[in-house]
């Protein structure tokens, strides 16, 4: 019986509390006049409904006052405050008298040890306060904007030191006053002398420097400083680099210190099977999948790559290429490419490039292509018409803006490239397809743009907007010449490269969960247009298509590189058909 009581006791302390507390039925401001009653809410963080809780009136009144001293109105009084019962219901009526009566304003603002340099700026910034409501959050703002302009001229242990504030009343005025004593302690400029970098067990320390683009003894900025890890980040070689420190070593230099932790840099994707013969006089074929990128060559920075993909029998894809940056010690990077497509029965295609790439900023850059391309059709035994033989001379022209803060997981910025190729083409062969009327020497014109953008309106979550677009203009193509849409890098849901067309247009959008800094899970819609114009010569059709493609992926950091995997529906699609996109992501 005892030990019953002894509950029922305990239930009636827990609940008396919710059963008798009041909650406030209105607050009411009186005698207000620079402030409106909702003002004066938004300061006491009260409001009808909530319940009353021991010390209301003391909380009340110390925000209250915070907010009044900091707006200038030092001189208020609370007249009372008072907390009325309503008889039929459990709550409170507050009552809040208050005279806010003068504020106090800026009359002088003295600042000490300001140099002649400087002087011009800092008291620009002070002297507007002049006359104005002594506010506490714009002499602040305007002290951290003193400190910042500061940090970078030079001074990144600058000091605003207020030494005192004067408040009195100007009876000839009839108002409040105050002066303020400043001293600023700025003397001594600092510079960037050395660069110690701790955790590039591979990567040289000459590569990582010539990317942050710091001259020996340049002045200290913070606003650089800033953008430091931005510019390590782009070259992909460690997880994102935090901001560094910097100290004064005991020899007196400047000292700017990173702390880097290295990824892997050496990226294999790989697949390999054997499809047999469909009969016994029928030899059977290797198909699969060979990537191999080395993004970090020796801790050069230098790249290669070797690509090798055979989809079929008849089709298969070598693509070398090789980059060698920064040439002797200038922003110029030169790279290499050797490229072969066999294309079923058809034609093999091989290009040979070499790209000079000028490095004008950390987010600039304008590059030349020259190439040299030709087409052989595949032995034709039906004397059937596939393409001509030809060799193509191609020159391009490209420029690139590149602001993104990642080069795997941008959060935000945005590419730009933009990019054109002049084609001169030579048709050599075969000979019984070429008629009178045939030109043998074309002119082709390429134009290409791509635009990516990242905007993060809610933390860890990104959206992600590509646009790429390409044009063919001439007197006539063939399918060598044409762009290629579908598949993992442009339109998901749909094989690789399984549209062809003169104009293609494509774009992606992704709504990504970031679940770590660069692993992601990410929900897509891809959009795809292309036309192939009608060429009655060549009895070939006018072809115009608009394509939908959407799904589901995952981004995952794994120590082979960034594997991308995604599941992706096409247009009118059952989900029996969802096409798995997987690869490697690789930004030679």
């Amino acid at each position: 019986m005892l030990h019953q009581l002894k509950i029922i006791f305990i239930i009636q302390l827990i609940i008396t509390p919710f059963l008798f507390s009041q909650t406030i039925e209105s607050i009411n401001m009186i005698g207000n006049k620079n402030y409106s009653q909702s003002d004066y809410l938004e300061w006491i963080k009260l409001q009808p409904g909530q319940t009353v809780f021991d010390g209301i009136k003391d909380s009340i009144i110390y925000r209250i006052s915070t907010n009044l001293n900091q707006r200038g109105y030092l001189h208020y009084n609370f007249v009372s405050l008072t907390m009325e019962n309503i008889d039929d219901k459990n709550s409170v009526d507050i009552n809040i008298a208050i005279e806010e009566n003068n504020p106090t304003y800026f009359y002088k603002i003295n600042i000490a040890g300001v140099s002649k340099i400087d002087s011009e700026l800092v008291h620009s910034v002070f002297n507007s306060f002049e006359g104005k409501i002594f506010n506490k959050y714009e002499l602040e703002n305007s002290i951290s904007e003193i400190l910042t302009y500061y940090e970078n001229s030079g001074n990144p242990f600058s000091i605003v030191k207020i030494n005192s504030i004067d408040f009195y009343y100007d009876s000839l005025n009839i108002e409040y006053r105050a002066n303020i004593f400043l001293t600023i302690d700025a003397k001594i400029k600092y510079t960037i002398d050395e660069i110690e970098i701790l955790g590039n067990e591979k990567t040289k320390d000459n590569v990582l420097v010539r990317e942050l683009r710091i001259q020996p003894g340049q002045e200290y900025s913070q606003q650089n400083i800033n953008l430091f890890p931005e510019r390590l980040n782009k070259l992909g070689f460690f997880e994102p680099v935090e901001k560094p420190d910097y100290f004064i070593n005991s020899k007196g230099k400047g000292v700017l210190f990173f702390k880097v932790k290295e990824i892997q840099t050496n990226n294999f994707d790989g697949i390999i099977g054997y499809i047999p013969g469909t009969s016994a006089s029928e030899t059977g074929y290797v198909t699969g999948l060979v990537d191999l990128s080395l993004r970090n060559l020796f801790g050069t920075g230098r790249s290669a790559s070797i690509k090798w993909q055979r989809l079929n029998r008849s089709s298969q894809l070598l693509d070398l290429k090789y980059l060698e940056p920064w040439i002797f010690g200038m922003p110029v990077n030169i790279s290499t490419r050797i490229f072969q497509r066999k294309e079923d029965s058809s034609y093999v295609q091989r290009t040979f490039d070499i790209s000079l790439q000028y490095l004008a900023t950390e987010v600039l850059s304008a590059g030349v292509t020259l190439s040299l391309e030709s087409v052989i059709p595949s032995d034709n035994s039906s004397n059937r018409f596939t393409v001509f033989n030809s060799t193509i001379v191609n020159s391009e022209l490209n420029l690139k803006l590149d602001t993104r803060n990642d080069l795997f997981t941008p959060t935000n910025g945005i590419q730009f490239v933009n990019s054109y190729t002049f084609r001169q083409k030579t048709i050599n062969g075969p000979t019984q397809f070429i008629a009178p009327n045939t030109p043998t020497k074309i002119n082709l014109q390429k134009l290409e743009l791509s635009f990516d953008a990242y905007f993060s309106f809610v933390n860890r979550q990104v959206f992600a907007l590509k646009l790429h677009g390409g044009e063919l203009r001439g007197p006539f193509f063939e399918i060598s010449d044409l762009f290629r849409m579908g598949g993992f890098n442009s339109l998901r849901g749909y094989k690789e490269d399984q549209f062809l067309g003169s104009r293609v247009i494509w774009g992606n959008l992704e709504y990504r969960f970031l679940l770590t800094n660069r692993t992601y899970f990410f929900i897509f819609m891809d959009n795809g247009y292309l036309l192939r114009k009608e060429d009655v010569d060549r009895n070939i059709p006018k072809v115009e298509e608009y394509k939908v493609g959407y799904g589901l992926g995952i981004n995952l950091e794994t120590s082979l590189g960034i594997l991308g995997v995604s599941f992706a529906l096409g247009q009118g699609d059952s989900f029996s058909d969802g096409k798995i996109h997987f690869g490697i992501i690789n930004n030679f």
